[in-house]
């Protein structure tokens, strides 16, 4: 019995024989056999399609596999490869190779300067015509005798650092490399320095600043590859050890300059043969190394006492004993800076200065050191006879007496800076500027909270004509009272930093303005929240002809009525800070229409009162070369951008 299908209600019979069942619908039944009988067409064309497009594949590939392979220098070993790049003809031949693969940026690294094949000549007859060209092209190229490079942070890399030994390479190699950070997965190693001593043997200075993966073998590529090396800088290289400072001084005998700072590797064998080999050493900067002590600076400094003329000692486990040395044998040292040795105590700079060995010492800072006393600064001031500058910071234990007394003693002093000296009191500073030699030209005061008012100021004041450079700095005692008498002793200030001085105003000012004969020059006002448009345009009258460089950035009360008296008065002005200050338009106009100077630096920074009217009047001051108009939220970023045009040549930060 034939099979029966059901269908709906589409218009077919209820049931009909499953191969009659198309010939019965009137309706969807026939479409659906016609689509699917399409369907199974395009299905049979596909796979034609697909058997087709293997053929032909399968024909090109049994093509390619019977032509012969193209020839390539890839196909050489490494060996062959290196022969091969060792005897290109140029330079320029060479950075281009370089730029082909990683692979031959590697063999290029690791060829040496003395190992690079010289190209003969195809006749002995030359070629004038090109003798000629060369002739033109070397007048037209402007020498490079230092060629100096620098990578930093994420940059510092192996494959940079080759490239860039390479490239130099071909003009006669690196003379100045400083790399300053490392990247944190693909730093500078030993394959970097490699490349570099490869490439560089004429390299003079390098600086390796936190670089944690370079060891000692790497340095002692350095040292075999550039002899020349005259200048080394190394902080925190923690992997680099004594090892690798004896291979410097091996290999590096003309090292004039030392700076190891953060080394936990280096201690005392490494400074030893530093001072046994170089002898031409120069400057040494030891900061921050645990394992240097007494021994290594001892011995280095003992060996090196005829040519070390700087020397830097900071956060050191080192003792009296280390200073006694370097009385005693630093005969040539001209600067002497000691900071942050906790174990040196009164004795150590007593006996360093008795020791008679420091007659050539000029120049000496001390910075956080609990043995310099009274007794420790009369002693240096006594001895050491050439002492022309004197820089003591956070020595809690120098006093007015120590004070004066070095002052009678340093016959050459000429500068003396102190920061931070708590103990030391106005009547101190007076004692010394009375006491002070004939050339004394500087003095500095930092924050010393002891500066303070005196109660009475003596009925006759001596008179320091010596004194050109004064600054009194953050010393929140000193006010109006102080600052009129240090005014009424040194008539002839030239330059004046009064920055940080909130309690200074007009009254304390105005007589150091009229006592000042000799013409001001400079002048910082910064932080003098109470100086007003008074005392500035008193200034300005005064010491206009002189005045060339001003500030009064955060003087709240300062407005227009200060810049008028400037474009009136000021012949020299060349740098002017008006940042936060209560200025407008019209004092910048009146600035652009002063012909008689000509400013080169301008701040506005800060100055909300300045408005977008002000950029026409910018603009006319052609000779400016720096701008900042950061936080003057009134001009426009559109008014930038044409100030930018007009004033292309000038740094404009906004």
């Amino acid at each position: 019995m034939p099979a029966f299908r059901a269908y709906g209600d589409g218009g077919c019979l209820v049931s009909a024989p499953a191969e009659l069942s198309g010939m019965f619908c009137r309706g969807g039944g026939a479409v659906v056999v016609q689509q699917q009988q399409q369907q199974q067409q395009r299905k049979r064309s596909l796979v034609a399609a697909s058997a087709v497009a293997a053929a032909a594949e399968y024909v090109r590939a049994s093509k390619k596999q019977r032509q012969p392979a193209q020839p390539s220098l890839d196909a050489l070993p490494d060996e062959c490869l290196f022969e091969v790049l060792r005897r290109l003809p140029g330079g320029r031949e060479r950075a281009d190779s370089a730029c082909v693969s990683r692979r031959w940026l590697a063999l290029l690294a690791t060829i040496r300067a003395s190992e690079l094949g010289r190209a003969a000549s195809p006749s002995l007859l030359p070629d004038l015509n090109e003798e000629f060209v060369m002739e033109e092209d070397a007048d037209d190229s402007p020498a490079d005798p230092c060629v100096e490079r620098v990578l930093e942070g994420k940059e510092a890399t192996d494959v940079r650092l080759a490239a860039m030994a390479v490239v130099a390479g071909s003009r006669g190699g690196l003379e100045k490399l400083a790399v300053r950070g490392s990247h944190p997965t693909r730093g500078v190693t030993d394959q970097g320095l490699l490349a570099v001593a490869r490439g560089s043997p004429s390299l003079r200075s390098l600086a390796l600043w936190g670089v944690p993966l370079v060891t000692d073998a790497g340095l002692a590529e350095i040292a075999a590859g550039c002899p020349s090396l005259e200048r080394l800088d190394i902080t925190s290289c923690p992997l680099i050890t004594d090892k690798g400072l004896a291979a410097v001084a091996q290999g590096c005998p003309n090292l004039v300059s030392l700076t190891v700072d953060a080394c936990s590797g280096v201690g005392n064998e490494g400074l030893r043969a530093i001072g046994r080999c170089c002898s031409r050493l120069q400057a040494v900067s030891i900061k921050n190394c645990v394992n240097i002590g007494d021994q290594g600076i001892s011995s280095l400094v003992c060996s090196a006492s005829a040519s070390l003329a700087k020397i830097r000692l900071q956060g050191l486990n080192i003792t009296d004993a280390s200073l006694a040395v370097i009385g005693y044998y630093g005969k040539s040292v001209t600067d002497l800076t000691l900071a942050r040795l906790a174990a040196v105590g009164e004795r150590g700079f007593w006996v360093m200065a008795n020791a008679n060995g420091l007659q050539n010492l000029r120049c000496i800072s001390v910075t956080s050191c609990p043995g310099v006393t009274d007794l420790a600064v009369v002693s240096i001031a006594k001895f050491c006879t050439s002492l022309k500058q004197l820089c003591l910071k956070k020595c809690e234990h120098v006093s007015d007496a120590g004070l004066k007394a070095f002052a009678e003693s340093a016959k050459l002093l000429e500068n003396l800076q102190l920061e931070e000296c708590n103990r030391v009191t106005l009547a101190g500073v007076l004692a010394c500027l009375v006491n002070c030699s004939q050339k004394f030209r500087a003095l500095s005061l930092v924050k010393c909270t002891g500066v303070k008012d005196i109660c009475a100021a003596p009925a006759q004041l001596p008179v320091c004509k010596s004194l050109r450079f004064l600054t009194i700095k953050d010393c929140p005692g000193f006010t109006d009272a102080s600052l009129a008498v240090v005014g009424m002793i040194c008539p002839h200030l030239e330059q004046v930093d009064l920055s940080g001085l909130g309690e200074v105003s007009d009254n304390g000012l105005l007589p150091l303005i009229k006592s000042a004969e000799s013409g001001l020059v400079k002048v910082d006002l910064s932080g003098c929240k109470n100086i007003t448009d008074v005392a500035v345009s008193a200034l300005m009258k005064a010491h206009g002809k002189s005045i060339k460089q001003v500030s009064i950035e955060g003087c709240s009360k300062i407005t227009d009525a200060s810049l008028f008296a400037i474009s009136e008065n000021c012949t020299e002005l060349a740098e002017l800070d008006l940042s936060n200050c209560m200025i407008s338009d019209s004092g910048i106009a009146s600035l652009a229409y002063a012909k008689q100077f000509q400013l080169r630096v301008l701040s506005l920074f800060g100055c909300t009162n300045v408005t977008q009217r002000c950029v026409p009047f910018l603009g006319n001051m052609g000779k400016l070369e720096g701008l900042n108009l950061q936080f003057c939220n009134m001009i426009g970023d559109h008014n930038i951008a044409s100030l930018e045009k007009q004033l292309w040549w000038c740094d404009i930060l906004a």
